[in-house]
């Protein structure tokens, strides 16, 4: 079994011959100010009720996200983190012909590689923008788009102008499209580029929504979609197991959505402390990405082992050779508190010298 992915403690462990609790996480985008108190305890309060099985239309969560969002609970599908959510879309539509942008978060792919579905890849260019050129490839020969903004692991945005050109031509086409906003929570002005006021007037809209990076909760796996298309929204509850949110995790984000002023201060650390690693960065030599989100992607010229080099000094980041159209020298690294990031940039600077 491979790990494609950040956040594997674990194997770093093994490969590092070092502790888990020593090795500082990089890898993972997880909000730097961790989970807030009222999740824990609500996590901890639950235990009485893993009883019984928790509710597969997920209600009283729904209820909850609905009042943030605005929007009625019947737009709202929860499931077992975004990845889930990702797959269950796939197998609820079955897509002959689907195109993802590349690179792009990689699951997306995954995904269509398990419905036999041909992969249309749309490589970004140098400056790994989503720009109005892309307007091209969206045919009515496809059946599904996946869009990520902020886009992982580059942490660009795509502007909301051109998300809406997109929509609304695959709408005309008859193409569903994906937008994942699951690092959005990050951006200081989400407003002006969430695309959640036109789930009415575009049906082919499918908005991914995760808990997991801005609640630090990834363990307890919770994400959920928006969409207008409730007959799209049963399909996807059909196409996996029927209790795809355990209990502890219902409570735990019922819980995070009462945490009133959170998110203001996690994008206040993260604004700040994503410059002060991109300034750190860019002063060793790093050709770093302008990522809006918790995390920066970064090419960095002839260090095709500085994930080695790092994992040696306890410190995991992650590679991103497996990302289409990136190398063995980009990687990419969680934005941390200040004392983290400047222990990395201190080491790097050891490396580097």
């Amino acid at each position: 079994m491979t790990q494609i992915h950040g956040g594997d403690r674990y194997g770093a462990a093994l490969e590092s011959s070092l502790p888990e609790n020593e090795i500082l996480d990089f890898s993972a985008n997880i909000n730097p100010l961790g989970m807030p108190p009222g999740i824990r305890e609500a996590v901890r309060q639950c235990f009485d009720e893993a009883l019984h099985y928790p509710d597969p239309f997920c209600r009283r969560l729904r209820a909850a996200i609905a009042e943030k969002e605005g929007i009625e609970p019947e737009k709202i599908l929860c499931g077992n983190g975004g990845a889930d959510l990702i797959y269950r879309l796939v197998y609820a539509l079955k897509p002959k012909r689907a195109m993802v942008t590349a690179p792009s978060f990689a699951e997306y792919e995954e995904a269509l590689k398990q419905t036999g579905t041909q992969i249309q890849y749309w490589t970004l260019g140098a400056d790994m923008e989503v720009k109005e050129d892309i307007l091209g490839a969206v045919t009515e020969d496809l059946d599904l788009i996946f869009l990520c903004s902020p886009n992982n692991p580059t942490g660009l945005l795509t502007g909301r102008e051109l998300l809406l050109k997109v929509t609304e031509k695959a709408a005309g086409s008859g193409v569903r499209i994906c937008v994942d906003e699951c690092f959005l929570d990050f951006v200081k002005e989400q407003e002006l580029y969430t695309m959640k006021e036109f789930l009415d007037t575009y049906p082919n809209l499918i908005l991914l929504k995760s808990f997991t990076k801005l609640y630090a909760m990834p363990g307890l796996r919770l994400g959920y979609v928006l969409s207008a298309d409730g007959k799209l929204l049963e399909r996807m509850q059909k196409a996996g197991q029927p209790w795809a949110v355990s209990e502890p995790a219902q409570l735990g984000g019922i819980a995070a959505l009462k945490e009133p002023d959170f998110c203001s201060r996690t994008i206040e650390l993260v604004d700040r402390e994503r410059d002060y690693l991109k300034q750190g960065l860019e002063a060793l030599g790093m050709q770093v990405y302008d990522g809006r989100a918790n995390y920066l992607c970064f090419w960095a010229p002839g260090e095709a082992e500085l994930y080695e080099k790092l994992l040696s000094q306890g410190i995991l980041i992650r590679r991103c050779a497996n990302y289409r159209g990136l190398t063995n020298e980009h990687y990419r690294i969680a934005v941390r508190t200040r004392t983290e990031n400047e222990r990395l940039l201190n080491v790097l600077r050891e490396i580097r010298s």
